[in-house]
């Protein structure tokens, strides 16, 4: 038997295995002239169920849920008087009268975003989905305000879509799933879905797996959503149009600054007052010149039930100490044991909603100076409940005396001195 009929025959082999197994053979050339498409989550979980179960217990996978498939995802009564009542109270803050609100039914609500610290709803005008002008912040249960003035102004798709949603098409006002989905982080998939679990090579090259990518651009696909700023390809979004993971960010999205005139968003030292601007922080930090990434510290998915439901690998300090290792007790150090790394290096400076405040990402101390020489910028020391009212000067003064002291010898004694 010749090479060419050995070769034929096991190719024929090939097919038949591949037909019983439900799977047809195909042309991956063929294939591969095809432009790649996006196919869905749902078409993921067929071949990495764990996976995707894991991905459903995150805040990406119910950025954005349906409401019209399912009313459940709606956190709260639509109670108009409830919702008035609680505009009333800030009255004085609001651009129109309360009076003149739109508050949407819940059959008008097509989507929901949010469900951790607050909850906003999407609703459709002229064919375009807009952004409710009421927000509700979860843990207080109070309505508060958003865009009244404007909200039916820009359409949701150009200044939030791309990081709500998956495979979003601005020119076709349309997107594949609600939601930050697989393709998000992986890639377009249907290449990667068409091939047969045989062409298992050809199944690697044909997705985007972060993992695998040099750090410095796989931090990027985190950076695309978790930024602030303007489109380069496409005038007036908000979100990185065009953007492809596994592509260079800056050729598609410019971030914001205060050097650039942001002052909504941004202090004065550049650190981020806004939520979702975590990219903008981490840019500035050791953490970044040293290649530690957004997953160092966080899982995005992963089999089995996570460890933490905040999405560290660790919780707290334990996070922190997995690389740092405490080796002087000198210092601020000497009088925080009570402590924890996060309250004083990554204090709270930006919020979302009320209780959802946003930790700085820049991961330094920021002291009372920095404060006393801008006053909008938050500092470390009154981000803790002991020192949120003391005065400024005297926590720097007490700082300047406590670095010069020698590092403590001994154990600390509780004298129990009455007070």
């Amino acid at each position: 038997m010749n090479s060419a009929m050995v070769r034929w025959l096991t190719l024929g082999l090939v097919a038949l295995a591949l037909m019983a197994c439900g799977e047809r053979p195909i042309d991956v050339e063929a294939l591969k002239k095809k432009p790649k498409g996006y196919v869905g989550s749902d078409t993921c979980k067929k071949c990495h169920l764990e996976h995707y179960d894991s991905w459903k217990m995150t805040l990406h996978s119910r950025m954005m849920q349906d409401a019209q498939k399912n009313q459940d995802v709606i956190v709260t009564e639509l109670d108009p008087k409830v919702i008035r009542a609680d505009l009333e109270k800030i009255k004085d803050k609001l651009k129109i009268p309360v009076d003149k609100f739109y508050i949407p039914k819940p059959e008008e609500v097509k989507y929901t975003i949010g469900s951790q610290w607050k909850q906003r709803y999407l609703v459709e005008k002229d064919g375009k989905l807009y952004i409710a002008p009421i927000n509700y912040n979860i843990e207080t249960h109070r309505w508060v305000n958003y865009n009244e003035d404007k909200w039916d102004k820009k359409p949701w798709i150009l200044g939030c879509g791309g990081c709500h949603a998956t495979g979003v098409n601005i020119e076709k006002n349309n997107f594949i799933e609600p939601g930050v989905g697989c393709e998000a982080c992986h890639g377009k998939g249907s290449w990667h879905a068409a091939l047969p679990k045989a062409e298992v090579f050809e199944k690697r090259q044909t997705i985007v797996n972060p993992a695998k990518l040099t750090m410095g651009v796989a931090v990027q696909i985190c950076g695309s959503c978790h930024n602030r700023g303007q489109a380069t390809k496409y005038k007036g979004a908000e979100w990185p149009v065009g953007y492809e993971p596994g592509k260079a960010l800056e050729a598609y999205y410019k971030s914001t600054s205060f050097a650039e005139g942001d002052v909504r968003h941004v202090y004065a030292n550049e650190f981020s007052k806004g939520h979702h601007q975590q990219y903008i922080d981490w840019s500035q930090s050791v953490h970044a010149k040293e290649g530690v990434t957004c997953t160092s510290c966080h899982f995005v998915h992963q089999i089995g039930v996570p460890p933490t439901r905040s999405q560290t690998v660790q919780a707290g300090s334990r996070q922190c100490m997995s690389c740092h290792e405490m080796v002087n007790k000198n210092l601020a150090h000497s009088i925080h044991s009570f402590g924890n790394c996060v309250g004083c290096h990554m204090p709270r400076i930006a919020q979302s909603a009320e209780s959802g405040d946003i930790h700085s990402h820049v991961f330094v101390c920021l002291l009372p100076k920095d404060t006393m020489a801008n006053p909008n910028i938050p500092n470390s020391c009154q981000t803790c409940h002991k020192h949120k009212k003391e005065d400024l000067k005297h926590l720097q003064d007490d700082w300047d005396a406590l670095v010069k002291l020698p590092p403590p010898v001994g154990k600390p004694i509780d004298l129990k001195i009455p007070r």
